[in-house]
């Protein structure tokens, strides 16, 4: 049976509402939470869960009319063990309350039933599964059928999932550059990505299987662009790892749509960025957030074609 939703086709229209491309990365780092969330260097891993489910909460109250998704970072609720985990299913589930799309940032990968274990564990709403995300981030290195359980359930789900193919840290050239007969080891997972795209369309011409790619390598994201013209792209990097409105520009098709640029320091920590530490400061660290936002909108928009996007708010 046909799901009544699909993600890539979600994703535009999410996109669309809102006016912009930008994905809030929710990265609840112990050491740089404010002071009036932090319980001090002696709490247990409960109190540090809370916290963290406060503060990624108290984002998502600041974000969720701005944006059209979140992505948790799975492995810092995790450090924090079972507690952890709880703040974050409770974090998934404000903010899809929100009306934001979540995508859970795991980077899984396994074979046969363990994958598909995983996929029926993450992907799908209103029950289908656990943790009820819209879509996840998957490592393509065990193979093609590490990849076809995570398709097959999100197909069935109304959902999606992001593969690593260049991804934003230096380190990637290790194996992701290496060259082949036919080209760099990044071109042949992005050819099987754009072949699982095009097998699974939406109206809005984009398929439910996406493509990590890096805003720090700018040549490749245009590269890959033009390679995957049915690939929805999440791309990292932007903001304190260096990446530019300008260095993301080639990642968005005609009408703006086509990739979602992911900031989180920047966005979760912003009071702590000089140009926000005076004129906000610790105790007004979602002020900050907001400024960041709406700056990172505006330059999305004066850089690049998500410009094209119809715009329902101010962003300044």
């Amino acid at each position: 049976m046909k799901p009544l939703r699909h993600f890539a086709d979600d994703l535009a229209n999410a996109i669309e509402r809102v006016g912009n491309p930008v994905l809030v990365g929710l990265d609840p780092r112990w050491e740089l939470l404010p002071g009036a969330l932090n319980p001090g260097e002696n709490a247990n891993f409960e109190q540090r869960g809370q916290a963290f489910e406060k503060f990624c909460c108290q984002i998502i109250d600041v974000v969720a009319p701005l944006v059209a998704a979140v992505k948790p970072q799975v492995a810092f609720f995790e450090e924090c063990g079972p507690a952890g985990m709880v703040a974050l299913g409770k974090v998934i589930a404000y903010a899809r309350q929100a009306g934001l799309l979540v995508i859970l940032d795991g980077k899984r990968n396994d074979i046969g039933s363990t994958a598909e274990a995983y996929a029926r564990g993450i992907l799908g709403r209103d029950g289908q599964s656990a943790w009820e995300a819209d879509a996840v981030t998957v490592s393509p290195y065990l193979g093609a059928d590490s990849l076809e359980p995570f398709i097959n359930v999100a197909e069935e789900r109304g959902a999606g999932l992001f593969v690593l193919v260049k991804t934003s840290n230096p380190g990637s050239h290790m194996l992701q550059d290496q060259r082949l007969p036919d080209g760099p080891v990044y071109r042949r997972v992005a050819d099987f990505v754009e072949k699982q795209s095009e097998l699974t369309l939406g109206e809005r011409g984009y398929g439910i299987v996406g493509a990590v790619v890096g805003a720090t390598y700018p040549e490749q994201l245009a590269e890959l662009r033009n390679a995957m013209p049915q690939t929805w792209f999440l791309v990292p990097g932007f903001g304190s790892q260096g990446g530019t409105a300008q260095d993301v520009a080639s990642a968005f098709d005609g009408r703006g749509l086509g990739a979602l640029v992911n900031n989180s320091r920047g966005i979760n920590f912003a009071y702590r960025r000089p140009e926000y530490q005076e004129r906000f400061g610790e105790a007004r660290w979602q002020e900050a957030v907001e400024a960041a936002t709406r700056e990172m909108i505006a330059q999305l928009r004066a850089e690049t074609l998500a410009g094209q996007i119809k715009l329902p708010f101010s962003p300044a």
